[in-house]
C-alpha cells in the first residue's frame, strides 16, 4: 500500500485559499488559519435563522484545533453550539434535521491531502447550501460581517450524545435488514482513518455482516492517498481478495463518497456505486421515479432510468446543484458519479452509507455477486483529461466546439456539454487553475478518447 505521501504532487500549485458557495478549503497554517475560520463562520452565523449550530469534523489532526476556533467564534456570535465531534458529512446533514438546528459546520477537506482542511456549510434543511445562500455568506465574509454578542448573550456548548444513531436508523429503513442479515456477507470497510469507520462499522454489523476493518481509527493518518481511485486502492483490493470478502467498501475521508471493489479484488469504482443504487431504486415502487444526476456522471444511470420508464435529468456539476434539481423535479433518487448516491428518504446529501446498505440489498435480493451485477450494467467508457487555456480564451473555445459539432445537443451554463444519442462531451473551466477539464463518455474507450482529443486540438 502507499505511504500516504505519494500522489500529492498534483496539489502543489493549489496552495491558495479556495472559497466557493459551499464553503472553503486551504492549507492549515498557511491559507487556512484560525483567523480565517473564525471570520468565515462568523459571517455564516449572520445569515442563519435562530437556533443552535452543529459542528462536526473528519479525522484530520487539524480538526480539533479548527473545531475549537469555530466553536468559539459561533459562541461569540451568540450561537449555541452542538459538538458532534468526528462524524461523516451525511451524518451531519441528518443531525441538523433531527435536532432542528439552524445549520451546521462540517470541518473536512474531503479527499484532499493531509495538509489541507476545509469548512462545508449546511443550512436548516440539512443539506449543503444552495448557490444563492452560499454567495451571500461568501460576500459577508469578504465584507467582514459579524454579529459579536455581549458578555451576557454568549452562546453555550453541548455535546451530541450519539450523533450517528439518527443516520443509522434512516439508512437501515431503506433496506431489507432481515434478508441482508440472513445472507451473512463478508465485507471489507476501508475508511482510511477518516470519519466513516464509526458509523460504517455499526451499519455493517447491524446488517449482519462479517466485517474486515481497515483504517477504522479516525486520526487522519491516511494509509493511502485519500481519493478512492483505482490507483490509490491497489493495496485495499488485494486485502479484499485475500480475505475472501464479497465486496470492498472504500470511503473518502468525510464518507460522502464510496468506491467498490469486487470479491476478486477488481476495482469496480465510484460510477458503479451510483448506477447500482439507481438500479435498485428502479426495482422498488417507493423510489421508482425521476432521477437527477450531474452533467459529468456516467450515462449508466440514465439508461437504467430509461429502461424503467422514468425521466432522468442532468444538473450542473456539484452536490448542491443535484439537490436543487431533485427538489425541483420531485425526484425519488439521484447523485453524482463520484460515488455519491442521494436518497431523499435519508437526506439530500451524498452518502456512502446509503451506498453500502443498498448495494448489499441489491446483492441479496438478486442473489448475484457484485462482479455479476457490475458486468450486467449498460457499458460505457469515460475518459478525463485537461488542457491549458486561460479564462479569456474559454468562450472562444466553447463556441468553436459548438460550431464543430452542429449535430450535437449543446447545453451551456456549466461549461459546455455536447450530447449525442450514445455519447457526450463536457468541457468546463477550472475555478482554481488556467485549464479546462474535458470529460467524455462513449460506448468504447477509443471513441471517448477521440472526443477529448478533438476538443483539445481546437485549443
Amino acid at each position: 500500500m502507499e505511504t500516504g505521501n505519494e500522489g500529492y504532487k498534483a496539489w502543489e500549485n493549489m496552495s491558495e485559499l479556495i472559497i466557493s458557495v459551499s464553503g472553503l478549503r486551504g492549507i492549515v497554517g498557511e491559507t487556512l488559519t484560525p483567523e480565517v475560520a473564525t471570520r468565515f463562520v462568523a459571517a455564516f452565523a449572520t445569515k442563519l435563522p435562530a437556533g443552535p449550530i452543529i459542528i462536526g469534523r473528519d479525522g484530520r489532526n487539524s480538526g480539533p484545533m479548527l473545531s475549537r476556533a469555530i466553536t468559539a467564534a459561533l459562541m461569540a456570535s451568540g450561537r449555541d453550539c452542538i459538538d458532534a465531534d468526528v462524524a461523516a458529512t451525511p451524518t451531519i446533514g441528518v443531525l441538523v434535521r433531527e435536532l432542528k438546528a439552524a445549520g451546521a459546520v462540517q470541518i473536512s477537506a474531503s479527499h484532499n491531502p493531509p495538509p489541507y482542511n476545509g469548512i462545508k456549510l449546511f443550512g436548516p434543511a440539512g443539506r449543503v447550501l444552495d448557490a444563492e445562500t452560499g454567495s451571500a455568506i461568501r460576500d459577508a465574509y469578504f465584507a467582514g460581517q459579524a454579529d459579536w454578542a455581549t458578555f451576557d448573550q454568549l452562546g453555550k456548548i453541548t455535546h451530541a450524545a450519539d450523533p450517528h444513531q439518527p443516520h443509522l436508523k434512516k439508512v437501515l429503513a431503506t433496506v431489507d435488514v432481515a434478508a441482508i442479515t440472513q445472507a451473512k456477507h463478508r465485507v471489507l470497510l476501508d475508511s482510511n482513518h477518516g470519519a466513516g469507520g464509526l458509523l460504517g462499522k455499526r451499519l455493517l454489523e447491524a446488517l449482519g455482516c462479517d466485517v474486515v476493518l481497515v483504517g477504522e481509527t479516525p486520526d487522519g493518518q491516511f494509509a493511502h492517498v485519500p481519493e478512492p481511485t483505482a490507483e490509490n486502492l491497489q493495496g485495499i483490493a488485494e486485502i479484499v481478495r485475500a480475505n475472501g470478502c464479497a465486496v470492498g467498501f472504500c470511503q473518502d475521508p468525510d464518507a460522502d463518497r464510496l468506491a467498490l471493489v469486487d470479491g476478486a479484488g477488481r476495482y469496480i469504482g465510484e460510477e458503479y456505486t451510483l448506477a447500482l443504487c439507481v438500479q435498485r431504486a428502479m426495482a422498488h415502487s417507493e423510489t421508482r421515479g425521476p432521477i437527477v444526476i450531474n452533467g459529468a456522471t456516467s450515462g449508466m444511470s440514465e439508461s437504467l432510468a430509461q429502461q424503467a420508464g422514468v425521466a432522468s435529468f442532468r444538473s450542473a456539476v456539484g452536490e448542491a446543484n443535484v439537490a436543487d434539481m431533485m427538489i425541483a423535479k420531485d425526484a425519488t433518487y439521484g447523485g453524482e458519479g463520484n460515488g455519491g448516491p442521494i436518497d431523499p428518504r435519508v437526506g439530500y446529501v451524498r452518502d456512502s452509507f446509503v451506498g453500502m446498505a443498498q448495494v448489499l440489498d441489491l446483492m441479496t435480493s438478486s442473489g448475484k455477486s457484485l462482479a455479476e451485477l457490475a458486468d450486467a450494467l449498460p457499458k460505457f467508457h469515460i475518459v478525463k483529461s485537461v488542457a491549458q487555456v486561460t479564462a479569456d480564451q474559454l468562450p472562444t473555445l466553447l463556441e468553436a466546439l459548438v460550431q464543430a459539432h452542429p449535430e450535437a445537443d449543446a447545453t451551456t451554463g456549466d461549461g459546455l456539454r455536447l450530447a449525442w444519442q450514445d455519447k457526450w462531451l463536457l468541457v468546463r473551466g477550472s475555478n482554481t487553475e488556467p485549464i479546462v477539464r474535458l470529460i467524455a463518455e462513449a460506448q468504447t474507450q477509443a471513441e471517448a478518447l477521440e472526443l477529448c482529443d478533438r476538443a483539445a486540438a481546437l485549443i
